[in-house]
C-alpha cells in the first residue's frame, strides 16, 4: 500500500472524541502529521483598541492545547505547535513532510473563512489539497431539512422544524491509528510573553488555577449532568469547552438524552436550547456571511447610535447608575465569567439606556468573554440591539425584571467555577 501522509489543523477542534477531520484523515493516511498555529491576529488589538482575546482566554487555550499535545503523546503521536501565521506555517510543514493532504474543520465568520482562504490559495501552489470538513454544529449541515439558503430566519420556526424533521448524529468513532510521520520536530509550547502580554497582563492570571482540555470537559459534563438541582449557570459551565472544541455538542446532547430516558426535563431543555441558538447563529452566518459584524445589522436602514466615549466606559468599567450592572461587568472583567441572562442585561443596558454603537459593546465582549465563539457572541448582540435575523426576537428586553427575576439577591458565581476567581 502507498504510503500517505496527511496533515491535520486544528482549530477550534481541541479533541479526540466525535473529531470527524481526526478520524478521516487518520483513517485514510498511513501517518499524520497535527498542527496547531498560535495565530498572532488573535492575540493583536481590534479598530477600538480592545484584544480580540484577553489574557485569561489565551492562558485556557494554552491549556486546552497543551492538554491534546499530552493526550496525543500518550498515545505515541504528537501536536507540533507554532506561532505564525498558518498560511505561512501549514504549507511549510506540508511540504517538509511531502503532505498529500491538509484536513480542517470549517468555520463560518469572516476572519476564520479568510485565513482558511489564505491557507488554501498558498496550499494550492504546492498542488496540496485543503479538505474542508464540515463540523461543530449539533445538526449536520446535509441533514437539515432545508438548503442553506432556505433556512428559516425565524428562531422559532428553525427549532421547531430541525427537531421534528432532522436527527441529531451519532458521535464520530474514536479515532486508531496515530501513526505520527517519523522525524517529527520536537515543539514547544508558546509562553503567554510570547504570544504578547505584558508582565501586568501576566500577573492578572498568575494566582488562578485555570485548567482545561478535552478530559476536563468530559469531566465538567458528568458533573454538571449528574448534579440534580441544576442551575443556569450550567451551560455557562459547560461553553468554554464547546467554545475551544474540547467538548462536542454532540457528544453533551446524548448524555443528556441517555439521562432523560424518555422524560422531558426543563433543565437540560435549557442546554439543548443553548445549543441550538449555537447552531442558528452559525447556520445565518452561511446564509447572510458577515450579517452579525455590521451595524444595521439584518436591517436595511443604518440605526442610529452614539459614539459617547465617556458613557461607554461608565458601562464597560461598572460605574454605571445601577448596581448590578457594575457588579456584572466588573465580574467580566476579572475573570472573564458571565452568566446568559447577566449578559442580556448587561448588553441591553448598553444599547437601550446610553444607545451606544452595539457593536462596540460585541467587540468588549469578544476581548473579555471565557467562552467567546463569533457566531454566538455577534449573534446575541445584534438581536439585542434589534437588528438581529430572528425579527421576533429583536424586540427590547425588560432588563429590570429580568435582574429581579433572576438575581434578586445579585449574581453569584458557582464554587466550582474552573477560573477560580480569587
Amino acid at each position: 500500500m502507498e504510503k500517505r501522509a496527511a496533515l491535520i489543523w486544528f482549530r477550534n477542534d481541541l479533541r479526540l472524541h466525535d473529531n470527524e477531520v481526526f478520524l478521516e484523515a487518520s483513517s485514510k493516511s498511513t501517518f499524520i502529521i497535527p498542527v496547531f498555529c498560535f495565530d498572532p491576529r488573535y492575540y493583536a488589538k481590534n479598530q477600538y483598541d480592545f484584544l480580540n482575546t484577553n489574557v485569561i482566554r489565551a492562558a485556557f487555550q494554552l491549556e486546552t492545547v497543551k492538554a491534546l499535545k499530552e493526550k496525543l503523546q500518550s498515545l505515541g503521536s504528537d501536536l507540533i505547535t507554532f506561532v505564525g501565521y498558518p498560511e505561512d506555517i501549514i504549507p511549510r510543514i506540508a511540504q517538509k513532510y511531502e503532505v498529500d493532504e491538509v484536513y480542517h474543520h470549517r468555520e463560518v465568520a469572516h476572519r476564520e473563512t479568510t485565513i482558511s482562504e489564505k491557507v488554501e490559495e498558498e496550499l494550492w501552489k504546492s498542488r496540496i489539497n485543503l479538505k474542508h470538513i464540515i463540523g461543530h454544529t449539533l445538526y449536520h449541515k446535509e441533514d437539515l431539512p432545508f438548503p442553506i439558503r432556505d433556512i428559516p430566519n425565524s428562531f422559532a420556526t428553525f427549532k421547531k422544524k430541525i427537531e421534528r424533521e432532522s436527527f441529531v448524529r451519532n458521535t464520530a468513532d474514536y479515532p486508531t491509528n496515530f501513526m505520527t510521520a517519523p522525524h517529527l520536530e520536537k515543539t514547544a509550547l508558546p509562553t503567554l510573553e510570547e504570544l504578547g502580554y505584558s508582565s501586568e497582563e501576566i500577573v492578572l492570571v498568575s494566582n488562578k488555577l485555570i485548567e482545561g482540555g478535552e478530559d476536563l470537559g468530559l469531566e465538567t459534563m458528568q458533573m454538571i449532568l449528574d448534579d440534580p438541582r441544576g442551575s443556569e449557570h450550567d451551560y455557562t459551565l459547560l461553553s468554554p469547552f464547546i467554545a475551544l472544541g474540547s467538548l462536542s455538542p454532540i457528544k453533551l446532547y446524548h448524555e443528556i438524552k441517555k439521562r432523560e430516558n424518555g422524560k422531558k426535563s426543563k433543565r437540560f431543555d435549557k442546554i439543548i436550547d443553548m445549543l441550538l441558538w449555537r447552531d442558528y447563529f452559525r447556520f445565518m452566518l452561511k446564509k447572510y456571511p458577515n450579517v452579525f459584524f455590521k451595524e444595521k445589522g439584518f436591517k436595511k436602514e443604518q440605526i442610529m447610535s452614539k459614539n459617547d466615549q465617556l458613557l461607554f466606559d461608565k458601562w464597560r468599567f461598572g460605574e454605571t447608575e445601577n448596581e448590578f450592572v457594575n457588579q456584572s461587568m466588573q465580574l467580566l472583567q476579572k475573570t472573564g465569567y458571565l452568566p446568559y441572562f447577566a449578559r442580556i442585561i448587561v448588553s441591553s443596558y448598553l444599547v437601550q439606556e446610553y444607545n451606544i454603537n452595539w457593536l462596540k459593546g460585541a467587540y468588549w465582549f469578544e476581548q473579555n468573554i471565557f467562552d467567546y465563539s463569533p457566531a454566538t457572541n455577534y449573534g446575541n448582540w445584534s438581536h439585542i440591539a434589534g437588528v438581529g435575523t430572528s425579527e421576533k426576537d429583536n424586540m427590547p428586553i425588560d432588563w429590570l425584571k429580568l435582574i429581579n427575576t433572576h438575581y434578586p439577591k445579585g449574581i453569584q458565581v458557582p464554587e466550582d467555577y474552573l477560573g477560580q476567581i480569587n
